[in-house]
Parts: structure tokens; sequence; C-alpha cells
């Protein structure tokens, strides 16, 4: 693909094409949830930005590689979601069940390294635990959007799996971080009514 001009001004009547040339507006649910798979991939290059060596070098090259595989299938997720299907039949999918195994094996990875968890987490801690919270957020959102989708168009199930599994991911990977880099996880403490 080779793109020669970033402005069209096709867009300044508040809608867009999709892959196939559909016009729709800018406000539907399937612009809303590609441009929101397209935030979560930007906040994950955010993490990545952070994700320097530290005391565990293997540790952030893990992360990193991991990374850089989920932000390439963000992209799928997110040219699929661009694409109005003429059927069923012909919903692309930017995701496999393959793909949403390999982040169950992230996770029951990382997962060996931990303690099992007494308490909620509060999203914080050292940068790149904080930005992978801030990404899991970004992720059920762009779940929830999905989901909503699905109930009016066609959207391919294994998107929304791997997406829901992703935010576990980042959740479980914003865990792992902490420990390899020596960081503290910030426990909810509870309150009892008002407080001063």
């Amino acid at each position: 693909m080779r793109i020669t001009k970033v402005y069209t001004r096709t867009g300044d009547g508040g809608k867009t094409r999709l892959a196939g040339g559909q016009e729709v507006w800018k406000d539907s649910l399937r612009v809303e949830a590609y441009g929101t798979v397209d935030e979560l991939n930007a906040s994950i290059g955010v993490v990545r930005a952070f994700n320097e060596p530290g005391t565990e070098p293997a540790a952030a090259v893990e992360l990193e590689n991991a990374l850089r595989w989920v932000q390439n299938k963000l992209f799928d997720i997110g040219g699929a979601l661009a694409s109005m299907p003429k059927s069923a039949d012909a919903v692309m999918s930017g995701a496999t069940a393959e793909d949403v195994a390999r982040l169950e094996r992230f996770i029951d990875h990382c997962q060996g390294d931990l303690a099992p968890l007494k308490e909620f987490i509060l999203p914080g801690g050292g940068k790149v635990p904080s930005l992978l919270h801030q990404a899991r957020t970004v992720c059920r959102r762009a779940e929830r959007i999905c989901v909503a989708l699905s109930h009016d168009e066609v959207v391919d199930p294994q998107m929304i799996k791997f997406l829901n599994r992703l935010s576990d991911a980042l959740f479980v990977w914003a865990r792992w971080a902490a420990k390899k880099r020596g960081e503290p996880e910030l426990l909810w403490e509870r309150t009892d009514g008002p407080q001063p």
C-alpha cells in the first residue's frame, strides 16, 4: 500500500468509507469499533515505548515480543472491522482460535510467576504496569463496542474472544511487569462508610 496524501477532504461532511467503499457516518458503531481498536493499538505502542530493560532485560524482551505480536493482530482486527461483509459467509476474520489460545499461553506462563490475588489491584505502580492497566481498560471498551455492533451487524466471534482474552493478558502482564521490575502492586483498601 502506498499513501501519497494524508488528507483527502472527503470526510469533511461527517462520513467515511469502509474498506469495500461503502459510505457510513463517522459516528457509526462500526467506525467506533475499529477506531477504539486503533486507540488500543496506540496505547500498547506507548507501553512498548516505556518498556526499557531495567533489572530484568529478558522480561522486557519477552513483553516487547508479545506486545509487537498483539499490535499486528489488532491491525488485522481493525482491518476486518473496517470491512463491511456482504453476507455472514463473507465476514473477515482478524483473529483465530489459535490467536486466542496463544494469548491464553501468555497468561498461563506469566501467572506461573505470580502469587494468587487476595484483593483487587488499583491501576498504578510503575510506568509500564500503569500503562498496561490503561490499555486494558481501552481493550474492555473495544470489546463492549464490538459486542454492541454484533447485535446489528456481522462480527466474527473470534475477534470478540480475542479482545476478551487480551484484556485478561494485559492485566496479567501489568502484574508480571511490576514483579519483574520490583515495583509495588497497589491493593484496593476497602473503606467503610463516608470518609472525611
